[in-house]
């Protein structure tokens, strides 16, 4: 940065007294085009999709032709919408500049571009800051959405905001509950009691996936408690497998997120086998079913492992004070070890219940455990212990000198060869059964597969299929939230709200407390109800839905915003989706992803889409980093937006953002840093507002027409040429980031490079040495080029230049191979790999030639004088190095 920072005042700029507005005033020139820009609405809008477009002409489907539908490729670039927190930072920002950036190179490619913005709205901080500042959280988060939205109109964001979507309206939450009512009609929302997630700090229900290394998502330092409780849940599990295959089809995502992915929906092949407990010390006999991917060791299971938080060992420990104690003990080493993160690192405790269980193989009596290592949320929560073959269970045999009997041994190919037995843990999967009575002889494989159909067969297991993936929990006892469409009768159970009475809007005006449950349930005219089959009284269920619904599906909304009789048209959904790229942080690979990815399933098994998944192509922005840190107001190292705005202007925050690092990198904030765009963005405009006059009377009229091409380079003067030259090489870097890795930073510091040279090139200017209409040309392509990354001085210049078109929908520049191509070369000379001088050479010169310049070469020479040349080494254009001895 502190190097280009450089070269950019470097060059001896030419003064001109007869100019007074040379100065780049930001202030002057945004505040211009903003106000321009807000009196044209429609500017961003994206044109209508065919079905769309045709429905609004009232065309019957007969008259429909060919030429009815629109010529452009369609483009759907989407930023993750934001929580209306109160205000933007420059984290922000940066995801931002990335997809306007994007959006405006599409539309100036020809693209109809869908480049929507709206707001995630309902959640724990509004209700929290409610409850801070006594401030409704309607009222609240209104006031934080109408500030935000300021900020990015004023940041120039070209978003179509007629499609704007606010998530705790009821035009759209209405939509929320009609999925819902959908849900419980196909089977996949469903109420049970359970074990939930519980956060104290925020007095609700987390899904699993909202606990991170033990603790709450939001709240990173307070440990997340466990309770049961009865709650709603959707059936993800049922998508387990299709969202597992798909990530296969992904090619436009992060591998790191597919693989998080993977990770998280966790399938596991194996064998689920019930070990029923000995009757003479439980005489109910219940079984502890454990799933093992490893059945073909069961003949050397000594012993049964439970989670701490197991249902039997809760009943165990009912009536036994001093067992209760030990568990409780190992519940807290859990506990702890997920606040470290690092649960895997465990040192291994436990206690023996005084129980046995029986091997439904061998019949057995084997030991039942409670084991620190061994959680809940995973398989069944119960284990076989097979210490010969599992790392785990060895440290655990090891430590309570349980028995260690070897069951596999690795394979011979030689029949008659002993075996030697390998050191324990031995945990490979090729090897064959020895201590396992009739699967003696028998390869792994062939063993499991033989095992899992004998224990179906004896009604004790059965080969299957599990996942980490669990159905979400999405039951909320908190108020700022879609409210649940269901009732409950005295009568008739649970009753869904019939569809025509949707929304169930959520009441204003509610005492908000962390105590008691919903805030919900202590207002009458909200529970109080009628229901819909008996015509009795009935009450409303309290609870609100997790926010994680309203994200799920948002973007199809976009598409048809203000649609009243449906979430959304599905043949408008047909020409939008897939959405093309999608930009966010990879903090929601997990959370928000899967279920967005689950939902469109769900939507498209409802024959409201037919596309399987939402997203094309994903891109995950670093953070911004700030003092060490991700930038974050909890942390208190936010850098505003306004304030950069008012120093340096919206153009310098936004390039500075894509230039400080590549977008997918994180970017560590410098206040030096944007300092110097700000400098860039004046030299830019110093070089127009200096050279424009002389052009005005021989500028080529504006037609779209390539001009530079009717000035070829041999009638060129060299300083022309040397311009002609770098302008095609940076459309071509420009051109080449938007299109493959997106590393805006340099296509950035090539725009930089072509600014010096045309600074480089001003004495030739005034000489006339430079054609007019070429120079006019150049200027015209180098605002091209500036448009996607700084619109507003862009826009200036576009009009200071005398063009009359929209900036935003001007055709995008042409390379041309053969301009750009260069006429010499600059080739570095090495002797035995240290560098000793540089040739000029042609272009086009041969091997043979670049050589025998090298070799010629006064300094080479001096290096190479009295010793033997071994080897010449030529990259092509790059490089010669000579190896001598």
């Amino acid at each position: 940065m502190a190097q280009q920072e450089k070269s950019d005042t470097t060059v001896t700029e030419r003064p001109n007294p007869e100019r007074t507005d040379e100065r780049y005033d930001p202030q002057r020139v945004e505040n211009k085009w903003f106000e321009r820009w807000r009196q044209t609405p429609g500017l961003y809008a994206a044109e209508a999709a065919p079905d769309q477009a045709i429905s609004d002409q009232a065309i019957s489907d007969q008259a429909i032709s060919d030429q009815a539908m629109p010529a452009k490729k369609k483009y759907y670039v989407l930023e993750m919408l934001p929580y209306p927190s109160g205000a933007l930072h420059m984290g922000h920002v940066r995801n931002y500049s990335i997809g306007d950036a994007l959006a405006r190179y599409m539309w100036m490619n020809g693209y109809n571009v869908l480049h929507p913005m709206g707001w995630d709205s309902f959640g724990l901080p509004a209700e929290n800051a409610a409850i801070q500042n006594n401030t409704p959280p309607r009222q609240w988060t209104l006031g934080n959405i109408a500030n935000m939205k300021a900020q990015m109109n004023r940041l120039g964001f070209a978003y179509d905001w007629s499609r704007e979507v606010t998530t705790c309206l009821p035009e759209y939450y209405r939509w929320n509950q009609w999925f819902f009512l959908k849900l419980f009609e196909k089977g996949l929302a469903y109420r049970k009691k359970s074990k939930v997630n519980w956060c104290p700090k925020c007095a609700t229900v987390l899904a699993n996936e909202q606990v991170v290394d033990g603790c709450c998502w939001r709240h990173e330092d307070t440990l997340v408690e466990q309770r049961e409780l009865e709650q709603w849940f959707v059936r993800t599990t049922k998508y387990a497998e299709e969202l597992l295959h798909g990530l296969d089809k992904l090619e436009g995502w992060p591998e790191k997120v597919r693989t998080m992915q993977r990770n998280w929906i966790g399938r596991s092949e194996g064998t689920l086998v019930d070990f029923k407990l000995d009757g003479a010390s439980d005489p109910a006999g219940s079984p502890i079913s454990v799933f093992t991917t490893r059945v073909d060791t069961i003949y050397g299971a000594t012993s049964v492992q439970l989670a701490p938080e197991h249902p039997i060992v809760k009943d165990l420990a009912a009536t036994n004070a001093d067992l209760r104690a030990k568990v409780d003990q190992l519940i807290a080493e859990q506990r702890k070890a997920r606040e470290t993160g690092d649960i895997g690192e465990i040192e291994k405790h436990g206690v023996h219940t005084g129980c046995y269980a029986i091997n439904p193989f061998n019949g057995e009596k084997v030991p039942v455990w409670v084991a620190n290592y061994i959680l809940m949320d995973y398989g069944t929560g119960a284990i076989m212990s097979v210490p010969a073959h599992d790392e785990r269970d060895y440290e655990f045999a090891r430590k309570y000198k349980l028995e260690i009997r070897m069951v596999v041994v690795p394979l011979s190919n030689d029949p008659e060869e002993t075996v030697a037995e390998p050191p324990l843990p031995f945990v490979a999967h090729e090897g064959a059964l020895i201590n396992s009575g009739p699967y003696n002889g028998l390869t792994c494989d062939e063993a499991i597969r033989k095992m899992s159909a004998h224990a179906e067969k004896k009604g004790f297991g059965k080969a299957t299929v599990t996942y980490r993936l669990k159905d979400w929990g999405i039951s909320r006892q908190r108020y700022w939230g879609t409210p649940i469409p269901m009732l409950y009768c005295d009568n008739d159970g649970i009753v869904a709200v019939p569809e025509k009475d949707l929304p169930v809007i959520l009441p204003e005006n509610v005492d908000i407390t962390l105590t008691g449950g919903s805030p919900l349930g202590r207002v009458p005219e909200f529970v109080n109800a009628t229901c819909p089959k008996c015509g009795g009284p009935a009450r409303r269920e309290t609870d609100t839905m997790d926010t994680f619904v309203d994200s799920s599906w948002y973007f199809y909304r976009y598409i048809d915003a203000h649609n009243d009789r449906a979430p959304f048209d599905g043949k408008i959904a047909q020409y939008w989706f897939p959405i093309d790229q999608y930009i966010g942080g990879v903090e929601h690979a997990i959370l928000h992803l899967i279920y967005s990815r689950f939902w469109t399933r769900f939507m498209r098994d409802l024959g409201l889409i037919t596309n399987d998944e939402p997203v094309d192509r994903l891109f995950t922005q670093g953070m911004v980093i700030k003092d060490g840190a991700k930038m974050s107001k909890s942390l208190g190292n936010v850098v505003s937006p306004d304030e950069m705005v008012a120093r340096y202007g919206a153009d310098a925050a936004r390039l500075y953002s894509l230039f400080a690092a590549p977008p997918d990198r994180d970017l560590d904030w410098q206040d030096s840093g944007i300092e110097g765009i700000q400098r860039f963005l004046g030299r830019v405009y110093r070089f127009v507002v200096r050279n424009t006059p002389a052009l005005a009377t021989s500028r080529l009229p504006s037609s779209g027409t390539p001009h530079t091409e009717t000035l070829q380079a041999t009638s060129l003067h060299a300083g022309a040429r040397a311009i002609q030259r770098k302008l095609h090489q940076t459309i071509k870097r420009v051109s080449d980031d938007f299109q493959g890795r997106w590393h805006f930073n340099t296509c950035i510091s090539a725009i930089m490079e072509l600014v010096n040279v045309l600074y480089g090139a001003e004495e030739a200017i005034a000489r006339n040495e430079i054609p007019g209409p070429f120079l006019a040309e150049v200027e015209r392509n180098l605002v091209l080029l500036l448009a996607p990354f700084s619109p507003y001085l862009a826009h200036e210049l576009w009009e200071m230049l005398g063009e009359k078109g929209n900036l935003l929908k001007a055709p995008w520049p042409k390379y041309d191979a053969a301009l750009a191509k260069e006429e010499e070369l600059e080739i570095p000379v090495q002797v035995n790999g240290k560098l000793r001088s540089r040739v000029i050479v042609s272009a086009d010169a041969t091997e043979e030639t670049v050589l025998e310049r090298a070799l010629a070469d006064e300094k080479v020479r001096a290096a190479i004088a009295g010793k033997q040349i071994v080897k010449k080494i030529y990259v092509p254009g790059k490089l010669v190095n000579i190896v001598v001895k």
